[in-house]
């Protein structure tokens, strides 16, 4: 009776639920675009500042996420490197969605671009060869014949990355702040649950982000299939 009541009354405070969705959709299409183009702008290696451009992209996967995020809270915070001519702009990133949406892009963009950038990389030469044999430019050679043949590996850093937007913790509670009602996702909401003693409510969370696990890890075996 506990988990029921408390099951409706999760239902009722949707705010975390549908935070985490649009933070996933809008990770699902800033993916598509952003880390398909630097995984094959690291493909290529003559890319200039090569090293730091990797190194950016691949620091999520070895910095700790709650440091990852004090940097950026230093670069974009009000008193910050670049906040002031943002806040000047009227952009607002710090302790708002926008934080909560940068920190599970950033945290998911390796999971995207390093697939991309090692497939490519082990794709035919042969194949853009004939492309470019027969008049096709480089980015119709990406887009009609590269982009085709590692389509798997795209569709499984995208469920990846979506994934991981879900569970996404230390870089969101530096940029979002956990602002119950305006930045707090269904793991901030398991965190507060928590901390509040309320095992029945995190408990209920858990198994909604339980579910969506299963799901990624359902596609990414089908994919595998």
């Amino acid at each position: 009776m506990i988990l029921h009541s408390t099951f409706f009354s999760c239902c009722r405070d949707i705010g975390p639920v549908m935070l985490s969705l649009q933070t996933a959709a809008i990770v699902l299409v800033s993916h598509t675009v952003f880390s398909i183009s630097l995984g094959y702008l690291l493909s290529q290696k003559k890319t200039p500042f090569y090293n730091l451009l990797d190194g950016l992209v691949t620091l999520p996967l070895v910095f700790p996420p709650i440091a990852t995020g004090f940097l950026l809270l230093l670069i974009l915070g009000r008193h910050g490197v670049i906040g002031p001519f943002l806040s000047a702009k009227g952009i607002e990133i710090i302790f708002s969605p926008t934080g909560v949406y940068l920190a599970a892009f950033l945290s998911g963009l390796p999971l995207v671009v390093k697939p991309v950038q090692s497939a490519i990389e082990n794709t035919e030469t042969s194949l853009t060869e004939a492309s470019y044999a027969l008049g096709k430019s480089e980015i119709m050679t990406f887009l009609q014949v590269t982009l085709p043949n590692i389509k798997q590996v795209v569709l499984a850093g995208l469920m990846l990355s979506v994934g991981r937007s879900f569970g996404e913790v230390g870089i969101t509670l530096m940029l979002g702040g956990n602002i119950s009602g305006r930045t707090e996702t269904m793991s901030l909401a398991i965190y507060n649950a928590v901390f509040e003693g309320n095992l029945e409510k995190a408990l209920v969370f858990s198994a909604l982000l339980a579910l969506i696990s299963i799901l990624t890890f359902y596609g990414m075996n089908r994919l595998k299939g």
